[in-house]
């Protein structure tokens, strides 16, 4: 995904809707199987072009992931900075820190951009946990 959202720097809506159903529901499918990956990113999901260019989405790379038991948090600071829940980062988290990732992929197709950013790891980690999230990249579009 990751070479993909360089070669088209900002993704149209409706294939990032397609996009974004597929990789929800591996992370539905993990976690209804108690598996929380913890390292959701772009170049953690291929997306493999098949017939009229219709996009399948492969979720990878389970360094990181970790079985858990209902109502379990983790305390390790682990995944990659700009995907990172502000949870994570205070150290009490769940499984819904991979929504988060989630959500920040999903910013970064529509946007071309990552919702935080700074110039070293603890810069965005810093900005996750005290930036406010702007959605000016987006443009909504309205049906009259």
């Amino acid at each position: 995904m990751f070479s993909y959202i360089e070669k088209n720097s900002k993704v149209v809506e409706t294939i990032t809707a397609n996009i974004m159903h597929q990789v929800m529901s591996a992370v539905n499918y993990c976690h209804c199987a108690h598996i929380v990956h913890r390292d959701i990113k772009p170049e953690n999901v291929m997306l493999i072009e098949g017939k009229d260019e219709q996009l399948t989405v492969k979720v990878i790379d389970f360094g990181t992931a970790q079985v858990f038991k209902k109502s379990q948090k983790f305390s390790q600071l682990t995944g990659t900075p700009y995907y990172v829940a502000p949870e994570v980062i205070q150290g009490v988290y769940d499984e819904k820190c991979d929504i988060w990732s989630c959500g920040v992929i999903m910013y970064i197709l529509l946007c071309g951009i990552p919702p935080f950013n700074g110039k070293s790891d603890s810069d965005i980690l810093h900005s996750i946990e005290h930036s406010e999230l702007k959605f000016k990249c987006i443009v909504v579009h309205y049906m009259n």
